[in-house]
């Protein structure tokens, strides 16, 4: 089972967007030298817990820094860009890491309303036509208009969602699909189900998921609940209208009775089950781990634990 990292470069409690990069960097390394199989960077806007902004920058600065794994954006939201600009983005990308990059591609705004007026983001019913011209601009085709270092320089592109909506388009497609199970998990079954019945082959001849999932590993199940505390205590701040940076354990405010939420906290035997679960429930080709916990070590000692578990996570035939 290939295992993924995606990575939203977090600014916890008590330090700042520059300290969250320059971990970003950090991690992705450890993560090349683990044999993680990718390592993706998001988009998110006007929000003060999330330094993950401009993917196009942070894939270069982590590609460069690293020697093997695929870097991507997990994504760029295509209605915030003119789709002739993404496209020059990453064939530039390719261009300088043949083989190595990927382009994840989501229709959300990544931040708050407001965030669509400050963008001139486009309406959510022009993303199927944005994708497809987008495709076009890598296609080796006579076009007026040409996306010049897309030409020959290809990242293999990929639908990202959390609905059902965005599992039919990347089936139409014939694209590769990544599901957000850390934000939607009840909707993970069926979003993928949906996504392989209705697959069509088109850039790929086979249906191929992604599933990313919140994980926080510890040598013991009590360790890992306490650091997950902080991860808890964002999510029902959040939900209380109230955002609040990642805090640390010792501080985080948590509700017993709200339940474990996405987040799978625990030792390695015991995420081994519930990590084979969510395979088998969504039939995912590979995981991608995200762990916002406060502690930068902590943090990378969970990526560890997870990495010596995954040669076993395949559910056995």
């Amino acid at each position: 089972m290939r295992v993924s990292v995606l990575d939203t470069s977090p600014i916890v409690a008590g330090s700042t967007a520059r300290e969250a990069l320059q971990r970003t960097v950090d991690l992705a390394e450890l993560a090349d030298e683990l044999g993680y199989h990718r390592y993706w960077l998001p988009e998110h806007h006007s929000m003060r817990g999330v330094a993950s902004a401009a993917p196009a920058v942070s894939v270069a600065r982590v590609a460069d820094a690293t020697k093997r794994i695929r870097v991507g954006a997990g994504g760029v939201l295509l209605l915030n860009h003119p789709p002739l600009v993404v496209a020059e983005q990453f064939g530039t990308l390719a261009a300088f890491h043949p083989g190595r990059i990927d382009l994840g591609l989501g229709r959300a705004l990544g931040g708050p309303q407001r965030v669509a007026a400050a963008l001139n983001t486009g309406p959510a019913e022009s993303f199927p036509g944005r994708v497809k011209e987008l495709l076009e601009y890598f296609a080796d085709t006579d076009q007026p208009l040409r996306a010049t270092p897309a030409r020959g320089n290809v990242p293999d592109v990929w639908l990202l969602g959390s609905s059902t909506a965005s599992a039919c388009l990347a089936a139409e497609l014939g694209l590769p699909y990544a599901f957000a199970h850390h934000l939607r998990p009840a909707e993970a079954a069926a979003a993928t189900r949906i996504y392989r019945e209705s697959f069509r082959p088109g850039r790929t001849r086979e249906p191929s998921i992604v599933v990313s999932v919140a994980v926080v590993a510890a040598v013991t199940e009590e360790r890992a609940e306490w650091l997950a505390r902080s991860i808890r205590a964002k999510a029902l701040s959040r939900s209380r209208g109230k955002r609040i940076l990642l805090p640390r354990p010792e501080d985080a405010v948590v509700d017993p009775a709200a339940g474990p939420g996405p987040v799978l906290a625990g030792a390695p035997a015991a995420l081994r089950n519930s990590l084979r679960t969510v395979i088998a429930e969504t039939g995912a080709d590979e995981l991608m781990i995200t762990t916002p916990v406060h502690d930068h070590a902590e943090r990378k000692r969970s990526y560890v634990l997870v990495r010596e578990i995954s040669d076993t996570l395949s559910p056995p035939d």
